[in-house]
Formats: structure tokens, C-alpha cells, sequence
């Protein structure tokens, strides 16, 4: 693709990969390696939308034959902050001092991940592993100088600036779990390359994509030829905006930049599978591919995509990016494990993205404290088992205005008259229009969430907001004794 400077383990990139190389012997517990793209709608996957995906998505589309897929999973929110927060600490992120939207206007300069917070990396270093973290962080840090004067980065009001070479990062990803960071803050300072806790580079977005598959395929040859297992959190920019496809992509799709930018997100993700498989340890790593929220309409050109190319990023799902409706938050999650996991299978039980934590910790052994993963179940049982049941008996959706929403069984109550987000007609439009307050959705008959029957089971709507009121103000939806929130949270946010 292009020279590169730098990997997680200071090497120099762009050496060939060790072939042949495994782990010395095979480890009791498998290597993790979780891709989370960045915008990646649930019909952007083409095994996942047959009739209406028109992106080719081959590496995806083979890793789903040998894995099982996933079709009801759900990121915490349907924006990125927010879920990203979850999965690393099983945690719903309205429970933090987040309460819609996500990390910006200065707030991205202190941590939103609490410094005795259990996460998915402290978790699996108890075990043994040795944790990395690649690509996006977004759960805000400091930025200093070496005198520890913190570091302009913004030059007025949404306008990125970078961060100058050498700035100190006091209290980043290696002050929350992992061994080595390599990646950005978030898509507004993406030019600004990190390595551990100091600014190593300004790098132009168009090359960050093939940046990163480059070093994640490099750190697994590194990892293959130690005795400890890994975990290894890859954050990829795509599909996000800016959509900067690299130069070789650019036109690929015959659909347009988001199209081409799919594609290139897809062939990382090959790379990388097909890292594990040239190191020898392919058959002893557990492989989680998933998106932390739905598809972002106007920057893909969603309606064009639609109309033009047939192409539907939500696939039958109402909604996208931002949206309290199924495409704002059901995403694509599959999951390969050799050996455990029966290969191309399909599982259609309820689960969210804060389940890593849980998951981790019950194929570890590694016993969790009471106060952490509030909202964590683990889903080891249907990795293991395609009759078991979900542990997650409701989850609940939040939208980037911050409306409520909890799915329990067949039954979605929605806490807001419109989308909770950008799509039309979002609650300002919808209550001009006279549509209720609340929406109750059947999705066993209803998947497009058209038909709204609130009023026509009072009993229904009743129970889940008592149900979702409970969670709230227990502190967790786990079993426990009860915690608190760090602030008061508005559930109904009937004025907004």
C-alpha cells in the first residue's frame, strides 16, 4: 500500500510477515481480536442484506460461513462515544455523565472511562494477556506539554487542529486497561497519530485506514511468536466520515466514495484474518466483527444509495445513524471461534455490545467485582450452545438526543414521538404532525417500526417503562445490589 513508521511494538512495518510462526503451545485461553468499524450499517454487509446490499463485502461474506452471525445485537446507542464505552466496560454510557450525543466541544479532554473502572483489557491483564488497542478511541483524554500545561488543539469552534509532536496523553488507553495504544482520538483529530501516551505524527486520514490493518497484521505476527495470549481492539475509521477511501479504492464500487470506503474496510479486515491464519494461530483466536452504531445517511448519501444503486445501508430496518429506530443501533456481529462456535450459523437472540466484558471474564475465570459490568451479560452460553437462550432478557437503546428506548421479547417502547435523531421526522417535526409521545412496536410482525400500537396496549406500555424506570434507577441490569449513576438521569425528557 504505502511505507509506514510505526507499530505498537516499535518495529519497523512493512517487514513480511513470519509465516509458519504459532503460539508455542496451545493456549487454554484463545487470543480476542475485536474489529469495530465506525458507521458500518447493518445492510452494508452483503451476507447480511442478500436482496439489498449491493457493497461487495467478500472477507466479511467468507468469515460468516465460518462463524455464527448474529442478527438481533445492538450497540448501546446509536452514535459512537456512547457504545464504545459500553463495550470496553460493559456499562450503558447514560449511566456516565454522558447524556446524549457524544464527547465534543472540550469534553473529549477528560476520560469519560473512570480511573478505577474495570475494563475489558484490565480484566483479561488479570488473566495473562497482553492487551492493544488500534484506531479510534474517543472516550476523551488530556493532551500536555512536558511541563503538564494542557495542549491546544482546536483553533475556534470545529476546527480540528493537530496536536503538536511530543503532547503527553496523562490519562489515555494505557491508563485504562491496555499495554500499547496506537490510533487518534476521534474523526475530528484523526491526522494526529498516537503511539502509548505521546503524539508521534500528523498523518493524512486518507492513509489511517490501511495505517492501521498494516500494524494490526503486524502485531499479530509479533504476538503469535510469544507464549501469553492477546487481546487485540481494533477501532477502524471506516466507514466514517471523512470518507477517504485510498487512492487504489477510489472508484471500485461504481457507487461513490462510502461505497468504495465499505469496500476498503472490508479488504482491512481480510488482511487481518488473514494475519491469523499465516501465523498458525487462527484456530485458537476468537474473532468478533461488529460496527458500534448504524449507518450514517448523510454521510453516505444513504437516499442516493437507495435510489440509484438499490443499495439500503439499514437494510428492512427503520432509520440510521443517530435514530432510536432498529437502524440506528442493530448492527452487524459475527463471531468466529474454532472448535467453539458452530461455523456458518445464524443465532436471532436478543444481545448488546456490552456483553464483552462478562463474555471475557467467564472464559477467563476471572471473577468480576459486584460494582463492575452493570449492564454486561455473558453470551458465552450461545457461542457455545445454538439452543441456549440470551442472557439479556431487555436492552436498552438510547438516541444521540438522548430518548430512551428498551426492546424486551418482540415488544420496542420508544420513549420520544420521532426518531430521537437526524431521520424524519425527528420529535420536533413529529409532535408538530400530532404523533404520540410514546412508540410501541411489535417487530415479530412489524420490523420496520411503522405500525405504532401504544395505544393499543396500555398494559404493554405500562410494564416496559416500569421495567426501564427500574433499570435506571437500580444502578444496573445485572443482578446485585443496587449503584448509583454518576448523575441524575432524565428518562422521559418530555420537553426535549
Amino acid at each position: 500500500m504505502f511505507n509506514l513508521k510505526y507499530s505498537v511494538t516499535g518495529f519497523m512495518v512493512g517487514a513480511a510477515l513470519v509465516t509458519g510462526c504459532s503460539q508455542k503451545t496451545k493456549l487454554e485461553k484463545p487470543n480476542i481480536v475485536y474489529i469495530i468499524c465506525d458507521d458500518l450499517g447493518y445492510g452494508d454487509v452483503q451476507c447480511l442484506n442478500p436482496e439489498r446490499g449491493k457493497i461487495p463485502t467478500p472477507a466479511m461474506d467468507k468469515l460468516a460461513t465460518q462463524s455464527v452471525v448474529f442478527t438481533d445485537a445492538h450497540g448501546g446507542s446509536s452514535v459512537c462515544t456512547p457504545t464504545r464505552y459500553g463495550v470496553l466496560t460493559g456499562r450503558y454510557a447514560w449511566r456516565s455523565r454522558l447524556q446524549n450525543g457524544v464527547l465534543s466541544g472540550g469534553q473529549e479532554f477528560e476520560p469519560l472511562i473512570a480511573e478505577n473502572q474495570l475494563t475489558v483489557p484490565a480484566l483479561l491483564k488479570k488473566a495473562g494477556y497482553q492487551t492493544a488497542i488500534m484506531g479510534k478511541w474517543h472516550l476523551g483524554f488530556g493532551l500536555t506539554d512536558e511541563n503538564g500545561n494542557q495542549v491546544e488543539v482546536y483553533h475556534g469552534k470545529n476546527k480540528p487542529g493537530n496536536a503538536p509532536i511530543g503532547s503527553i496523553i496523562p490519562d489515555g488507553p494505557v491508563t485504562r486497561g491496555f499495554d500499547t495504544y496506537l490510533g487518534f482520538h476521534h474523526s475530528a483529530s484523526m491526522e494526529t497519530v498516537i503511539k502509548d501516551n505521546r503524539v508521534i505524527d500528523h498523518m493524512p486520514t486518507i492513509k489511517m485506514l490501511g495505517f492501521l490493518g498494516e500494524n494490526a497484521t503486524q502485531y499479530i505476527a509479533d504476538r503469535s511468536r510469544e507464549d501469553e495470549p492477546f487481546f487485540l481492539y481494533l477501532a477502524l475509521n471506516s466507514p466514517h466520515s471523512p470518507v477517504v477511501p485510498s487512492e487504489q479504492w477510489q472508484g471500485k464500487s461504481g457507487m461513490g466514495d462510502y461505497a468504495d470506503f465499505v469496500m476498503e474496510t472490508d479488504y482491512v479486515i481480510g488482511e487481518v484474518l488473514d494475519a491469523l491464519e499465516k501465523n498458525g494461530i487462527a484456530e485458537n483466536t476468537l474473532v468478533v466483527v461488529t460496527s458500534d452504531n448504524g449507518c450514517s445517511y448523510p454521510v453516505a448519501r444513504g437516499q442516493q444509495l437507495e435510489k440509484e444503486y438499490g443499495h439500503y445501508p439499514s437494510a428492512q430496518y427503520r432509520g440510521s445513524k443517530s435514530d432510536i429506530w432498529e437502524g440506528g443501533h442493530r448492527i452487524p456481529f459475527i463471531v468466529r471461534w474454532p472448535g467453539v462456535v458452530e461455523a456458518n450459523t445464524q443465532n436471532d437472540e436478543l444481545i448488546c455490545l456490552t456483553s464483552l466484558l462478562a463474555t471475557c471474564a467467564e472464559i477467563t475465570g476471572v471473577e468480576m467485582r459486584d460494582d463492575a459490568g452493570e449492564d454486561s451479560f455473558s453470551i458465552l452460553p450461545l457461542l457455545k450452545d445454538q439452543q441456549a437462550k440470551s442472557p439479556y432478557q431487555s436492552v436498552v437503546h438510547h438516541s444521540i438526543q438522548g430518548k430512551f428506548s428498551i426492546r424486551k421479547g418482540d415488544w420496542k417502547l420508544e420513549l420520544c414521538p420521532g426518531s430521537g435523531g437526524w431521520s424524519g421526522p425527528n420529535d420536533k417535526q413529529a409532535r408538530t404532525n400530532g404523533l404520540p409521545e410514546i412508540q410501541l412496536y411489535n417487530l415479530k410482525s412489524d420490523v420496520a417500526e411503522k405500525n405504532n400500537v401504544s395505544d393499543q396496549h396500555p398494559e404493554i406500555v405500562e410494564q416496559l417503562s416500569a421495567e426501564l424506570l427500574q433499570i435506571v434507577h437500580q444502578g444496573r441490569s445485572t443482578q446485585g445490589s443496587g449503584l448509583s449513576n454518576d448523575v441524575e438521569v432524565d428518562v422521559f425528557k418530555r420537553d426535549k
